[in-house]
C-alpha cells in the first residue's frame, strides 16, 4: 500500500483505520480503547464559542483560535503604534 493510499484510508478525526478494528472474527482483539481526557484549550474554545453565541455579535465566519499571550500582548502593541506611523 502507497503511503497515499495509507493516508486516504486513516479517519481525520480518531485517526483509525476500518482494518484497525476487529470485525467480528475470533481471536481478534481491536488495537485501541476508548479513553475520556480532557483537553483545557478544546474546554476555553468551547467556552469563547458559547459566549460568543450569546453576545448577540454575528457569527457568520467567526473562528475561535488559541494563541500565546506573548504573540496577542506583541500584535496589540503592534496594532496600537500602527496608526501612529501612518500619520508620519
Amino acid at each position: 500500500m502507497a503511503y497515499l493510499d495509507y493516508r486516504k484510508s486513516v479517519c481525520p478525526d480518531c485517526g483509525t483505520r476500518y482494518d484497525d478494528w476487529d470485525h467480528g472474527g475470533e481471536d481478534e482483539e481491536d488495537r485501541y480503547v476508548a479513553t475520556l481526557q480532557k483537553c483545557v484549550g478544546c474546554e476555553v474554545i468551547a467556552d469563547k464559542q458559547k459566549e460568543l453565541e450569546g453576545s448577540g455579535d454575528p457569527q457568520h465566519g467567526m473562528k475561535v483560535a488559541l494563541v500565546p499571550v506573548s504573540v496577542q500582548t506583541a500584535l496589540d502593541w503592534f496594532r496600537k503604534q500602527k496608526p501612529q506611523n501612518s500619520e508620519q
